[in-house]
């Protein structure tokens, strides 16, 4: 199949089902030849980054609408404009190719409608262009719900933020060091021609001058290291898991967190892996086993202890709560296409719950750390205002660091800051409650 209408096909479950571009993309990119996978990836991507950009050029050109079972016809249009004016396509080639691609769609008649919207577009000055880009939501190619809350959120970085999650993300890699040293495995990189340099706030992360197939690198199918973004590795060393202690870690798919608390101390009591998704909790264990560690893995919801806890307290919790993702668009651009404004409300209502019912679960002088991918202060730090308030024993950890920006309560690293993914951490310890 070609990559291009593999692509259009692609994108019209993305917006026509809601479904995400991780679950769609493996199953097309069975359907094309091995060459054409790394265009598919791309195409797929970059229309899903851009697509508030393509779709306001190529409105310029449609008279009317497209109906809904048109979708991939229209997907077609984004991919020829995202090849034009992204990729090194000749414009000649990118509206030939698109062209064609009708046919394989079983849609003839698009023909000529998706030829002149190309050729309109071809004809678009720079000026013209500058036009379209004075609107924000076109120049940023975010939803209007999201660009509202990081202009409220950031009024001085909300343009960084937007331009950052547009941006390609570098790729980061975090040796195991339960196998070998990172400067160690630096060398066997450098050895076969991969070049990489240390990451400053992590002592097992490597970041590579460009992205490439991991299964190509030295060591993958050994468990020498993981792909991992620098931002992710932060968690284990906040959590700082100690000899003996008993771990939980909540929503813990897809393990990489996981993994890294058992990497750097091996010599805890157990560490209990807990998450709803029985699916992502396959991945955990495949994680797990590639890098010959060992956990306890449950699959149930972290909200419901009375249906999974042994009563046995934890002395540290890791709460990775589910989140509305916005710290990490730049690696998944269809997060603009699915999220709605009012996912956030449940999200933080969600947060909430977990949050509590965890909290007891608890020793007291233990510490409890809370972290979201997001950068939306509902998910982050108005969420632990709220719970510090609520609770009586709670007593919040200051994060001092040189990466992100200090809150009230916690620490947020925005998209781009030092090269990272936007996360959010907080650090939280159980007082003793005496009299």
């Amino acid at each position: 199949m070609d990559a291009r209408v593999a692509a259009a096909k692609a994108l019209d479950e993305v917006i026509r089902q809601g479904r995400s571009l991780t679950n769609v993309l493996p199953q097309w990119q069975d359907k094309v030849a091995d060459r054409d996978r790394a265009l598919l990836q791309e195409l797929c991507f970059g229309v899903t980054r851009w697509f508030g950009r393509l779709d306001a050029i190529a409105s310029q050109m449609l008279h009317k609408s497209l109906k809904a079972k048109d979708t991939d016809v229209r997907c077609l249009i984004f991919v020829g404009l995202y090849q034009m004016l992204y990729l090194r396509v000749p414009d000649h080639a990118a509206v030939s190719e698109t062209v064609s691609a009708t046919k394989a769609l079983k849609k003839p008649w698009a023909r000529g409608l998706v030829n002149a919207v190309l050729r309109g577009a071809q004809r678009m000055d720079e000026v013209e262009l500058a036009e379209l880009d004075a609107d924000p939501l076109v120049k940023y190619a975010h939803p209007d719900w999201l660009l509202a809350k990081l202009c409220a959120a950031y009024p001085d970085d909300w343009q960084a933020v937007l331009d950052a999650n547009n941006q390609r993300p570098p790729m980061y890699l975090r040796v195991n060091t339960r196998q070998q040293q990172r400067s160690e495995y630096l060398a066997q990189l450098e050895a076969a021609g991969c070049q990489a340099s240390e990451l400053p706030y992590s002592e097992e992360g490597l970041m590579l001058a460009a992205a490439v197939d991991v299964e190509g690198l030295p060591g993958f199918v050994d468990g020498q290291f993981s792909v991992q973004d620098a931002s992710a590795q932060l968690a284990a060393g906040l959590l700082d898991a100690q000899p003996g202690e008993r771990i939980l870690d909540a929503c813990a798919a897809p393990g990489g967190k996981t993994a890294h608390v058992l990497e750097r101390q091996p010599q805890l009591a157990e560490l209990v892996a807990l998450d709803h998704d029985a699916g992502r909790l396959e991945r955990v264990g495949q994680n797990l086993k590639r890098l010959q560690l060992s956990a306890t893995v449950v699959c149930a919801d972290a909200s419901q202890p009375d249906q999974w806890w042994d009563g046995q307290l934890f002395d540290r919790i890791m709460l990775d709560a589910p989140c509305s993702a916005t710290g990490v668009i730049r690696r998944h651009p269809d997060i603009k296409l699915l999220r709605r404004a009012s996912d956030i409300e449940q999200l933080v209502t969600l947060q909430g719950q977990i949050l509590r019912a965890l909290w007891p679960l608890l020793k007291p002088g233990g510490m409890l750390l809370y972290v979201t991918c997001s950068v939306l202060p509902q998910e982050n730090v108005f969420q632990l205002q709220r719970f510090c308030a609520e609770q009586a024993d709670v007593e919040h950890l200051p994060i001092e660091a040189e990466w992100g920006q200090g809150q009230v309560f916690g620490r947020q690293i925005l998209p781009g800051q030092e090269g990272m993914d936007g996360f959010y951490y907080a650090s939280l310890r159980k007082r003793e409650i005496t009299g």
